[in-house]
């Protein structure tokens, strides 16, 4: 029966279903496994029967020479394998999520060019090392959600056993210790027209510090972020700072300048639309998923092979233009790269006595990088309503993967929003964190009204 459940990386339910409590669920997971048969990080080592999903050797951890994030792609010599679109989706429905298909229906345009897999991501050695030390301790809190006792620079649960272990993982994946990038949100008007919304984006991590043993430490805060906004005129100067934390909602704050004043902003959180954006994207659809995890109860499904975004450099290229980007119905087909990977699939449905606009989401996380790909959101009734996919790409100078563009499509209004769009930004720094030029006296009210008042 141990070994049984040793080799189990399904529901936490199991547990509950031969009466283990999750403090022993905890300690008959064999963490011996990370470096042996899983990764350190702990994806499957192997590839897959077919050969189609290569074993993992260690991602990309040197750049090409000339590389440099948004110029350059270490895999651009590969051609497509082949093309799905509405013609042939049968005969590989089984590899994408449901608002993969529905955009294909929806829209007879849209495809997915599939690529050669590339395991290109991996984390630095002493994640690697801390993540099999402190793996053991990691805990969730009595609520159901909440994180405890887990140490900084590490995945939380490496070897899941239930669906908010998972989501923990990709929260805290490590992205080292900040980021810095001028990037937009764009979406088409109904008449075709590009509208923009620039911003600066400052983002801290303070939990990927390796001094860091449990969320005392940093008084449960696990990231802190500050946006900047450039344009349009109209709101130019506008601020807005967040702070997540890893056992109770977010707290935030903006600044206006027109008032020159720095006001909290609970509304800046959950289903709440964000300015600008025609109600078509909510705040906690930035980055894929933000926020709290407390308004839903989530199961894990499993793990699949799907076809996925990857190695998305094509897309971050700063050669491109957004006007060439963004069609009025969909993201430009010829930047978008797609590859079989082995991803966690995560079900999550609002809590009984909770309520969120979206009554329930389904989570696509690759197993290596912990990165969310894809999201599919429901209506109370059942319905797809919105889908959401990310990218994603291998950053050597920081040994980790990480993801910046992503798109929301609204299948109901047939629009959609891309956010976090770097290509015509004047930096993408991703060592911003390591180096100083982001760190945590920028993240706090004070800091709001004195950039304000400049």
């Amino acid at each position: 029966m141990k070994s049984q459940i040793r080799r189990s990386l399904v529901s936490g339910s199991l547990w509950a279903l031969i009466g283990i409590t999750d403090l022993q669920a905890a300690n008959l997971v064999d963490f011996a496994r990370l470096g042996n048969d899983l990764t350190p990080f702990g994806a499957e080592k192997a590839g897959n029967a077919s050969g189609t999903i290569p074993a993992w050797s260690g991602g990309l951890t040197k750049a090409p020479a000339g590389w440099q994030p948004g110029h350059g792609d270490p895999y651009g010599s590969d051609k497509p394998l082949y093309s799905i679109d509405g013609k042939n989706i049968a005969e590989y429905q089984a590899q994408l999520p449901a608002g993969q298909i529905a955009l294909m229906k929806a829209y007879p345009g849209y495809r997915m060019d599939v690529y050669p897999t590339h395991r290109s991501c991996t984390f630095p050695d002493e994640i690697g090392k801390r993540t099999k030390e402190f793996a053991a301790q990691s805990k969730i809190g009595s609520d159901g959600w909440h994180l405890e006792q887990a140490a900084g620079a590490s995945i939380p649960f490496p070897i899941p056993q239930n669906g908010i272990e998972v989501m923990w993982n990709y929260k805290l994946r490590y992205m080292a210790m900040g980021r810095r990038a001028q990037y937009s949100l764009l979406l088409r008007e109904s008449g075709g027209a590009l509208a923009e919304f620039k911003q600066w984006s400052n983002e801290y991590y303070p939990y990927n510090d390796t001094a860091v043993k449990s969320p005392a430490d940093l008084e449960n805060i696990g990231s802190k972020q500050l946006y900047d906004v450039l344009s349009p005129s109209a709101r130019a100067g506008e601020m807005y700072l967040v702070h997540d934390y890893l056992d109770k909602p977010q707290d935030s704050w903006i600044y206006f300048p027109g008032q020159r004043r720095v006001r909290r902003a609970p509304s800046f959180a959950y289903d709440n639309p964000i300015t600008g954006t025609d109600s078509l994207y909510f705040v906690d659809q930035i980055n894929m998923f933000s926020g709290a995890l407390d308004r839903y109860d989530f199961k894990l499904v499993g793990k699949k092979e799907m076809v996925v975004p990857y190695n998305s450099y094509k897309l971050i290229d700063k050669a491109n233009k957004y006007v060439d980007l963004i069609g009025q119905d969909y993201l430009n087909r010829d930047v978008q790269r797609y590859e079989k990977h082995r991803v966690w699939v995560v079900e999550a449905t609002v809590k009984a006595d909770k309520r969120h606009t979206f009554a329930k989401r389904v989570f696509f996380i690759d197993e290596d990088s912990w990165a969310l790909l894809h999201v599919d959101m429901y209506d109370a009734k059942g319905n797809l309503w919105r889908v959401q996919e990310g990218s994603l790409w291998a950053d050597p100078q920081i040994q980790s993967c990480t993801s910046y563009e992503y798109t929301s499509y609204d299948l109901i209004a047939r629009r959609y929003i891309a956010d976090g769009f770097t290509q015509e930004g004047e930096v993408l720094d991703l060592t911003a964190g390591v180096e100083g030029r982001v760190s945590d006296k920028l993240f706090n009210a004070s800091e709001l009204r004195r950039r304000g008042e400049r």
